[in-house]
């Protein structure tokens, strides 16, 4: 099987654990317009058609680029330079300081970003440096799940976190939960941004959109 559809596939089914799975097919497939398969064809390779046809869908769908934040740790190094490999904390404003490049503000820029900003700093002093720049530990992917659910508090993902992934790792909504009234709340330039997510509805394998990779600082809130 394709490696990109294995990967994506990983990322999917945790959708399906816990649900009437047989339903739930039956439900994405006429959604996506796919022939109701025979009776001979076992829940298995039903399953997987589903799960292979999102795959598939899937596939030009890439995910963010992470953005360096606050508390986050980086290992940055100057090739064939003694003295030029340090890990580095991300202070709270975003900044960061690093030998010949003085401070520089690392907040919300790439991996690749920051590399060009240190290599811009740093040739003014070493000719053609090669320099490297690695996240040793994410700190700054922070999630927050209130409300009615099991366990809420803040959560810190080493990777990109949807928003049934989040509830999951808060223990699931409890018994007195208004499921489909679940917002999540994002702080944007121009204020706060409240989004909605129908959980019986994505349960079901409707309005999946309404499953999107959660931002660091999103709070999911559970009425």
């Amino acid at each position: 099987m394709n490696k990109i559809i294995k990967d994506k596939l990983q990322n999917i089914f945790p959708i399906f654990q816990g649900l009437d799975k047989q339903g739930l097919a039956k439900q994405v497939l006429a959604k996506q317009g796919l022939v109701k398969p025979s009776r001979a064809l076992g829940f298995t390779a039903l399953l997987m058609s589903v799960l292979l046809s999102y795959a598939a869908s899937a596939q030009s769908n890439s995910l963010p680029v992470y953005k360096i934040g606050p508390g986050d740790i980086l290992s940055i190094s100057v090739w064939k330079e003694e003295g030029m490999q340090q890990e580095v904390l991300i202070r709270p404003d975003g900044g960061m300081s690093f030998p010949l490049a003085g401070d520089i503000h690392a907040g919300g820029k790439s991996v690749a970003e920051l590399q060009k900003a240190l290599t811009e700093k740093i040739k003014q002093y070493i000719p053609d440096p090669v320099v490297t720049v690695s996240i040793r530990q994410i700190q700054n992917n922070k999630i927050f799940v209130v409300g009615k659910v099991n366990r809420p508090g803040e959560y810190v993902g080493t990777a990109y976190i949807d928003v049934l992934q989040a509830l999951a790792m808060a223990g699931g909504l409890n018994a007195y939960a208004s499921s489909n009234n679940i917002k999540i709340l994002r702080r944007v330039e121009s204020g706060i941004k409240s989004m909605p997510f129908e959980y019986d509805e994505v349960a079901g394998g409707y309005k999946l959109k309404q499953n999107i990779i959660l931002q660091s600082g999103d709070v999911v809130v559970v009425p």
